[in-house]
């Protein structure tokens, strides 16, 4: 069972008196309508929230709605609950929200600026969050009067598919907040785990990352192709990862034998400050993966359609497999809330932040 904060005093979750972890028509709102935020919007609604979703691009508006719909109907969710788009933080209905989700670029000072905002906008009693992948909350948080109300909600791409979502509690952050977003990310589906330091990284970046700098490094000597190092996780150790984590699959083989091949391997693991040749020079000539046409693989537009269905479609099979394991996310056969597209374009917006991309 994932840990969680423990009972928390009743100083700590005061704040939080009319708060429930019960997603089934809370207001959310998550702020950036660009590739994750849509996701995000989705997981929130497969719970059943009421979300709406800040984009100051409002021809983006309808084409998130039919996106958010689709999903949601290929998850199960026959009875959409309400999804809406607005085009600033000032056309946002504040009174009753609960809950913010941040899907802004990774820039701290953006980041900054809209938390004091959103500091001054959300009630008192709702929980603000940033989906940031590597800054850590208590930095975006510095000096606000409501630190304690902010928490890093860190889902990953695509984040209605992967079940998994960091819940990071900065320095200030109450335990009683985290205790409750991590109980509504369950009600909303997702598989939520406590990260109770506030590191870069988090906790799954950190492990992917000391996976990556290995695989990079073994391309660099030599050791292997990156096809190879691909096929390597693939169909080996990582084939396994469906079912057991690192720490359960060594139960499965045997701490022994893990001890004894760590003293051996540890030694000339790699453990390098700086990224790898090949990656370094890879995004020095612009070869920056499937958005620029071309990574360690060429990508032309017929190939890269190809390549994403492939992948969306292993991603949908392995959901499938892992689904008698998964939460049941509230809003499935709830009753029916009504779907919206609401932009307001007369309305003479703040300086938006700039949506994730």
């Amino acid at each position: 069972m994932p840990d969680v904060p423990a009972e928390t005093t009743q100083e700590q979750g005061a704040w939080m008196s009319n708060w429930t972890s019960n997603p089934l028509g809370m207001p959310a709102v998550v702020v950036g309508g660009g590739t994750m935020g849509a996701d995000v919007a989705v997981v929130l609604a497969r719970g059943g929230c009421h979300v709406t979703v800040v984009e100051p691009r409002t021809e983006r508006h309808e084409r998130l709605v039919a996106h958010g719909l689709a999903e949601l109907a290929a998850a199960g969710v026959t009875s959409a609950s309400h999804l809406a788009c607005v085009a600033s933080l000032e056309d946002v209905d504040w009174a009753d929200v609960g809950l913010v989700v941040e899907c802004i670029t990774e820039r701290l000072a953006d980041k900054q600026a809209l938390f004091a905002r959103l500091d001054k906008l959300a009630p008192p009693g709702a929980v603000l969050t940033s989906n940031s992948s590597g800054i850590p909350i208590s930095r975006i948080s510095q000096g606000l009067p409501g630190r304690a109300r902010m928490l890093g909600l860190h889902f990953f791409m695509p984040a209605h598919l992967v079940p998994l979502v960091e819940v990071v509690m900065g320095e200030a952050s109450d335990p009683a907040a985290a205790r409750a977003v991590f109980d509504l990310m369950r009600a909303c589906g997702s598989v939520p785990v406590m990260v109770r330091k506030d590191l870069p990284g988090f906790l799954a970046n950190r492990l992917q990352h000391a996976l990556a700098r290995e695989a990079f490094a073994l391309i660099d000597q030599g050791v292997a192709s990156a096809d190879d190092v691909d096929a390597a996780v693939r169909f080996g150790f990582g084939f396994r990862f469906l079912a057991a984590g690192p720490v359960l699959q060594r139960d499965h083989a045997g701490l022994d034998v893990h001890c004894a091949a760590a003293a051996t391997i540890y030694p000339s693991l790699n453990n390098s400050a700086e990224p790898a040749q090949v990656l370094q020079a890879a995004v020095a000539a612009g070869r920056v993966g499937m958005k620029a046409g071309a990574g360690f693989h060429d990508w032309p537009e017929a190939t890269r359609a190809t390549e994403r269905a492939r992948y969306d479609s292993l991603l949908r099979a392995g959901l499938a497999l892992l689904s008698p394991e998964l939460p049941r996310a509230a809003g499935v056969g709830a009753s029916p809330a009504p779907v919206e597209i609401f932009s307001s374009d007369t309305a003479t917006p703040g300086p938006a932040p700039a949506p994730q991309p």
